[in-house]
């Protein structure tokens, strides 16, 4: 007879209490040797920023001042006046406009509203089909001037007239009027031309400069700038009252192209452009604010002068009719009856009693 042999946990469970421990210990022993799931390492969504557009070919980070639907004169050619004193900066001059024309806005030496800036001029563009004035401004560095060869120091790129040295500013003598006497901050460098030499005063269109802005100059743009001083801002109202700086009374050759200082028409070192006609006599009254006088030719006038006076030759009160003088007495209208004029008495010599004989003087009696 055989017997079989159970486990201890048959024997001390019955059937039912058998099945359910199998299933508890199953389900213990699934919960230990199952490894966790895995976590997954999600990273942030990227986002995409579009690179910023490059900027505009005649639109550099400046202000457009006016525009006009003619081309502008070409630049007149003067001499610069020398340097007042050390600390002034150059300005180039150009054709601004107003009162539906243009007028010369003159060269000038002035102090810049800060040390370690530079002045870039400001330029004509044609652009849409106008001609747009970019407006200048202070800043480190020489922008973009339309490429238009102002001279000295702006031969249409950069500036080499000069450099800021710590606090100082020195003078390149090579392309700037200096005196040497009252300014010693100075150098000597040859400047190498590239740029055609012409008078051309605008960029793009018609006959005008065909320049655009370098990587350099588009940078230069994009620093902070300082705005025209207030000293530079009366210069061109003072220009804009002068009707001889009109280009339609000028000529295009102003009889005041630079002055040594701002709005300084008047003063000693002021020069005229080459070929400029003497300025007409006005009608009547002073002239106008800032305008120079007739006589002097668009120069200094000297303390005390008076204008639009007439000055007789020499020796005219001795020869009167040889100055075109009337002699006295005559009759300043011909044909037209003279009114009577007094005569001075002439005085009477006595009469000599009658019948009586008298001897000359010098003889004895």
């Amino acid at each position: 007879m055989s017997t079989s042999r159970k486990s201890p946990i048959h024997a001390a469970l019955p059937l039912g209490g058998v099945a359910l421990a199998l299933s508890a210990a199953t389900l213990l022993g699934g919960c230990v040797v199952a490894p966790p799931p895995p976590r997954v390492y999600a990273p942030p969504p990227r986002v995409y920023e579009a690179p910023p557009p490059p900027p505009g070919y005649a639109e550099p980070a400046v202000d457009v001042e006016v525009r006009a639907t003619e081309a502008p004169p070409p630049l007149p050619d003067y001499e610069q006046p020398p340097c007042p004193e050390e600390g002034y900066l150059w300005t180039p001059g150009y054709w601004a406009w107003a009162g539906g024309g243009y007028y010369w806005v003159p060269g000038t030496w002035v102090q810049p509203p800060r040390v370690g800036v530079l002045w870039t001029p400001g330029y004509w563009g044609f652009v849409g089909g106008v001609y747009a004035f970019h407006a200048g401004y202070w800043g480190p560095h020489v922008g973009f001037y339309g490429g238009v060869n102002y001279g000295f120091g702006y031969g249409g790129v950069g500036f080499v007239g000069g450099r800021w040295a710590g606090n100082s500013f020195a003078y390149n003598r090579t392309v700037n009027n200096v005196n040497v006497t009252n300014i010693h901050n100075t150098y000597n460098e040859t400047v190498v031309n590239n740029v055609t030499i012409n008078k051309v005063s605008y960029n793009g269109g018609a006959g005008g400069v065909a320049a655009a802005p370098s990587p350099q100059e588009r940078a230069a743009a994009q620093e902070p700038h300082v705005a025209a001083t207030p000293m530079q801002r009366q210069h061109v109202q003072e220009a804009i009252r002068n009707p001889a700086l009109a280009a339609r009374a000028n000529g295009g050759h102003p009889a005041i192209a630079a002055t040594p200082r701002p709005a300084a028409f008047n003063a000693p070192g002021v020069v005229g452009a080459h070929g400029a006609a003497p300025l007409p006599p006005r009608a009547a009254g002073s002239p106008a604010p800032g305008a120079p006088h007739a006589n002097y030719g668009g120069g200094a006038q000297p303390a005390g002068a008076r204008p639009n006076v007439t000055h007789a030759p020499p020796n005219a009160a001795m020869h009167p009719q040889a100055a075109g003088a009337r002699p006295a007495g005559a009759n300043p209208q011909p044909g037209k009856p003279q009114p009577p004029r007094a005569q001075a008495a002439k005085p009477q010599q006595p009469k000599p009693p009658k019948n009586e004989k008298h001897e000359p003087e010098g003889r004895n009696q």
